[in-house]
């Protein structure tokens, strides 16, 4: 179950901080995003951007853009009903973060070709292993063989 939560949430980081740097870095000029990316705070990616995003580094299909922008849409909407729930204590305000960021993964991860699995997998290991340095940890080992 941990291991589960950390990878959705190293998804959700890797979306919400990768999605603003791709965005200026196709523009380029990164000047041109201050709106898009506040210095402080949670940034929230509208999910129209995260699915370009995902349309350029998985070669989305026209049939499974819409498809994919809904699922973000609906982690969307959820995740700011649960942020304006004062009723949950932090831990459980962020345990439940982290199944809406599952669930969104996992809806996503199954409209995928296996070619597209295979690059959204990676995507979210290398997003891993930054989010690891980031925090001043190790790199999250892996404790499932490759394939």
């Amino acid at each position: 179950m941990l291991k589960h939560c950390f990878l959705a949430l190293s998804l959700v980081a890797l979306t919400y901080t990768v999605t603003p740097l791709a965005v200026a870095q196709d523009n380029g000029n990164s000047q041109e995003q201050p709106a898009q990316a506040p210095e402080h705070g949670h940034r929230h990616m509208d999910p129209a951007k995260q699915t370009e995003m995902l349309t350029r580094h998985l070669n989305l299909t026209s049939d499974q853009q819409p498809k994919v922008l809904d699922v973000l849409k609906t982690q969307q909407s959820q995740m700011e009903s649960l942020r304006s729930d004062t009723s949950l204590s932090q831990e459980d305000r962020h345990s439940k973060m982290m199944e809406i960021h599952k669930t969104s993964n996992d809806q996503i991860r199954a409209l995928l070709t296996p070619d597209q699995q295979k690059k959204f997998d990676e995507m979210q290991s290398r997003h891993e292993h930054w989010q690891g340095h980031q925090q001043g940890q190790a790199p999250p080992a892996s404790d499932s063989p490759q394939q």
